[in-house]
């Protein structure tokens, strides 16, 4: 059973074999990161391991279990209990139901553990997997994205809000 893991220093050779065999993949959806985020791998997860230790961002991986990674799923610039959501999964679990299970997952945790009460992700509007994982996730469109937040492309903004600590979403 997949599990979902805050993001740590153990993480990093399975994330950047994670990135690796996905890289085509992703770059489908996304702008690719380039070979300098490939090469400076060990910088780059340093430096998000403390904007996590900050509390400006929350990282979590997806873990098989052999400790293979299967997705990230990641909260960024979280401020006055709001928070960016951020996801991708690998190539070969995408379509069953991995991205919706884990960011349901994550949308408690981020509740819970984090004290948030909205979030909001966006998605290019050639992503239909992506739409359709936050609208299962409960997110409702709330607006165009600036293709800058898209790598280029045209695509909507998505907002969900989160229960309190009495159960009632945040008004």
């Amino acid at each position: 059973m997949p599990e979902l893991k805050q993001l740590d220093a153990a993480h990093a050779p399975a994330v950047l074999a994670f990135e690796s065999a996905n890289r085509a993949y992703f770059a489908a959806f996304v702008s690719d990161r380039g070979d300098e985020y490939y090469e400076r791998f060990a910088d780059r997860h340093a430096a998000l391991l403390a904007e996590q230790e900050a509390g400006v961002c929350a990282f979590h991986v997806l873990l098989a279990e052999d400790g293979s990674v299967l997705g990230r799923f990641n909260l960024y610039d979280i401020e006055g209990g709001t928070a960016e959501l951020g996801y991708r999964v690998a190539e070969h679990v995408a379509g069953r139901g991995v991205a919706t299970a884990a960011v349901r997952e994550l949308c408690g945790l981020a509740a819970v553990r984090y004290g948030l009460r909205t979030l909001r992700a966006a998605t290019a509007l050639a992503n239909g997997a992506s739409r359709r994982v936050l609208i299962k996730a409960g997110f409702v469109p709330v607006g165009p994205a600036d293709p800058i937040d898209l790598g280029g492309k045209s695509g909507t903004w998505y907002q969900r809000d989160l229960p309190d600590e009495t159960g009632w979403p945040a008004m």
